[in-house]
């Protein structure tokens, strides 16, 4: 009798140890220094996991053109953060350039984050293209709440989402232009 209540006893405590591990995944929230910009020597800002050198570099011109066509792969993209996360830094939306169409950057896993103030930031981001379709309710929230934009809503609310999981990020400061003497 004794051993079967140990024994009861020790499977309860690895369940509740399972749980409150999956809790921690699940609630895993910036600490302060995850949300400032804080560089290296190289000026670089290093997130999530090391940027492989053997990914697969594609642009991100390319990547907005067809997006089906790289579902799924792992890919590594370069842009520039024109907008991002301002309460946690688990996602930024990532342009070719300035003033030009942009993809929304999540952090895989919700297991790392960019600074608050990432906006402008030139980045180079490893991860996957998801293709996936939001909710009308989903939708009214990203609008309402985060100010999302879309470029095509479906007729019944929806939208078809084209995001970049993001396994690892790097951030750098854009070079200043020398502006050139006038003779």
């Amino acid at each position: 009798m004794r051993v079967l209540v140990m024994l009861l006893a020790f499977c309860f405590s690895i369940s509740v140890f399972a749980q409150e591990k999956t809790n921690q995944i699940e609630k895993k929230k910036p600490t302060e220094a995850d949300k400032i910009a804080q560089f290296d020597a190289n000026g670089v800002i290093k997130r999530g996991a090391p940027i492989s050198k053997s990914a697969k570099k594609v642009a991100l011109e390319d990547v907005l053109k067809e997006p089906a066509k790289y579902q799924d792969q792992t890919l590594l993209v370069e842009g520039v953060i024109v907008r991002s996360c301002k309460k946690e830094g688990c996602w930024a939306e990532l342009a070719p350039a300035a003033n030009k169409p942009s993809i929304r950057v999540k952090m895989k896993d919700h297991a790392f984050f960019i600074p608050l103030q990432s906006e402008g930031l030139l980045a180079k981001v490893e991860g996957k293209v998801i293709l996936k379709t939001l909710s009308k309710e989903q939708v009214k929230h990203m609008i309402e709440e985060d100010g999302a934009k879309f470029e095509k809503i479906n007729p019944d609310g929806t939208v078809t989402e084209v995001t970049f999981e993001a396994s690892g990020i790097e951030l750098r400061k854009p070079k200043k232009r020398v502006a050139k003497a006038s003779r």
